[in-house]
């Protein structure tokens, strides 16, 4: 069986034949970025089924298993999320306007802003995780369980090489 990524491979091994040693890290690093593509696109539409958008859904679940009270400052998003201090203001801000969220000061230091989940914003969670976790099985369907643990080891390695292994 072959896929896309095996038909360019194929090309630049035609056309550029003295590359076809060097080619090797277009076999993992291609199909990383034509899932990471699909797996985008299938969880954009996730979302819109359910009135949340992608970002959204971060913020409800990095909330949700924070555990009780279910609260974070804006500071600890942006360390999970990689975005902009401007994005999670704007994200917070609809989640804020639909009530999944709300902004209360901190009582020791009322410097200090977190955004909390509300008691709709948790149940919505709940009932979105465990859809979306039969969605995450169905774009895996095909493959089983130790073939997705060692793909997963072998990412994990490539995450840690380049230092991504904290989200705090």
């Amino acid at each position: 069986m072959s896929d896309a990524v095996d038909a360019i491979i194929g090309q630049w091994e035609k056309e550029r034949p003295e590359l076809t040693d060097d080619l090797w890290p277009v076999q993992l690093i291609a199909r990383v970025q034509r899932a990471h593509r699909l797996v985008d696109r299938e969880l954009k539409a996730f979302g819109a089924e359910h009135g949340v958008e992608s970002g959204e859904f971060d913020v409800l679940t990095t909330l949700r298993r924070s555990g009780p009270p279910y609260a974070l400052t804006a500071g600890a998003f942006l360390k999970a999320a990689m975005v902009t201090s401007g994005a999670i203001t704007n994200r917070i801000d609809r989640m804020e306007a639909k009530g999944l969220v709300e902004r209360v000061r901190d009582g020791a230091d009322r410097r200090t802003v977190k955004i909390r989940l509300t008691e709709h914003g948790k149940q919505l969670t709940d009932m979105l995780m465990v859809n979306h976790l039969s969605n995450l099985r169905r774009l895996l369907d095909g493959l089983d369980r130790a073939e997705v643990e060692r793909a997963a080891e072998l990412l994990r390695k490539l995450l840690e090489l380049h230092g991504d292994t904290s989200i705090t």
